[in-house]
């Protein structure tokens, strides 16, 4: 395993907007090294895609019915507060719709996370000739805990699950249930140098361990199939 990980955050980042180069606009600001781990926010990533749509701040029917519109289905509700199951399997506040700094709109989740991350990663690795891995985050909150911390949405170039089931612990005793979300621990170390209102959409996780280094998918490692939920 690796010993030593740095997070670098990637400042000066312009407003994004439909049609512009995440790729271009990163390496306009930074030097990339071999092997980096680029965490973008889904947030631009949506903006570039033109995943964007007009709704009234104020109206909070128009904004019910556009949560409503990007959820598969509602499974809880409380007041203005929807808890969605969402078209990409997410289980998450609002279907994920953005309203935050956006006047007079709101921002939907990328369609399909994990092949924005390989476009992302595919133009940064042929701009470059270096090994790259890009994830796509978000802020999620979670069940039974207060707070909220970045998970990935879609990676490319980097495993979502480090299966450790059948290896020893410290002890030599064999693990039998740990399989690590690593995306979303990197998420959320970027997200330590990203901040919530700092407009810093990239960061940089450098130090990874290169055996994570292999293609993933969070839709298909790491999102829960309703066979296994205990809880819908």
């Amino acid at each position: 395993m690796t010993e030593a990980v740095h997070v670098v955050p990637v400042v000066g980042m312009p407003e994004v907007g439909p049609g512009d180069s995440i790729a271009d606009l990163i390496l306009e600001r930074t030097v990339l090294e071999h092997r980096d781990v680029v965490v973008v926010t889904s947030k631009i990533v949506s903006k570039a895609e033109g995943r964007l749509v007009d709704v009234d701040h104020a109206d909070a029917a128009a904004r019910a019915a556009l949560i409503e519109e990007e959820s598969v289905r509602v499974l809880r509700r409380r007041d203005e507060l929807y808890i969605s199951e969402t078209r990409q399997g997410f289980i998450c506040a609002n279907a994920g719709v953005d309203f935050s700094n956006l006047v007079g709109g709101a921002a939907l989740l990328p369609a399909n996370p994990d092949r924005s991350a390989r476009r992302i990663r595919d133009a940064l690795e042929a701009r470059t000739g270096l090994t790259l891995a890009v994830i796509v985050s978000d802020t999620f909150g979670r069940p039974w805990r207060r707070g909220v911390v970045d998970v990935a949405l879609g990676c490319a170039g980097i495993t979502a699950i480090l299966d450790l089931r059948g290896t020893a612990d410290a002890q030599g005793r064999p693990l039998e249930v740990t399989e690590v979300a690593v995306v979303d621990e990197l998420a959320s170390a970027a997200d330590l140098v990203m901040g919530k209102a700092d407009s810093v959409p990239v960061a940089i996780v450098r130090g990874t361990d290169p055996r994570w280094l292999r293609e993933g998918s969070v839709r298909q490692e790491i999102v829960r199939p309703p066979r296994e939920d205990l809880f819908r």
